[in-house]
């Protein structure tokens, strides 16, 4: 529920808050509320999640590349995520998540997403976003950049880091099921 309060906030505000280009990053604050909590009183590591995707919402709302990705019928999907948390949030903290594009390669865009707090980071994440094109379709990062309007500066470098995280996650071709992730273990 918590989610589509933030989610309606970010729809009735984006309009008041400064344009962007899909090459800027964006800043959105946040508050830690009690529902955000875990049983050790800071904020839960599935909320940093939660507060990501509606980071990213809130870019692609003031870039104006969301209406013209609805209008496209392209819609955004995360096929992978990685996260380290450096400090933790208390509740009622408020903290600003940094969103931009990191980069991109043939088939996924790289966001990378920082909780900051007074200029110190809490956490870190990048996320791996592939766009799909209804009603059946994956479109490649050029045409999603195309229908968003174009990408109107150098292109960003991956950090190398960042393909190496992205092969090591891959399923190996002709395997996407997996009979038995515990060889050796009874699964009950």
């Amino acid at each position: 529920m918590k989610l589509w309060f933030r989610l309606v906030w970010v729809l009735l505000s984006y309009r008041f808050r400064a344009s962007l280009k899909i090459t800027d990053v964006g800043r959105r604050k946040f508050r830690v509320w009690p529902t955000d909590i875990d049983i050790f009183g800071h904020m839960n590591n599935g909320v940093y999640l939660t507060l990501m995707d509606v980071a990213r919402f809130d870019l692609l709302k003031r870039t104006g590349a969301w209406g013209r990705c609805v209008k496209a019928k392209v819609h955004p999907v995360v096929v992978g995520e990685t996260v380290t948390f450096r400090k933790e949030l208390k509740p009622w903290k408020t903290f600003e998540i940094e969103t931009g594009v990191l980069g991109w390669n043939d088939i996924a865009f790289f966001i990378r997403q920082r909780f900051v707090v007074d200029g110190q980071i809490h956490a870190e994440a990048v996320v791996r976003l592939r766009f799909l094109k209804s009603p059946k379709g994956i479109p490649t990062p050029d045409e999603v950049l195309e229908v968003m309007g174009g990408w109107d500066a150098p292109r960003p470098e991956l950090p190398e880091w960042v393909h190496e995280w992205e092969k090591s996650v891959a399923l190996p071709k002709g395997r996407e099921d997996t009979p038995s992730l515990w060889p050796g273990r009874t699964v009950a």
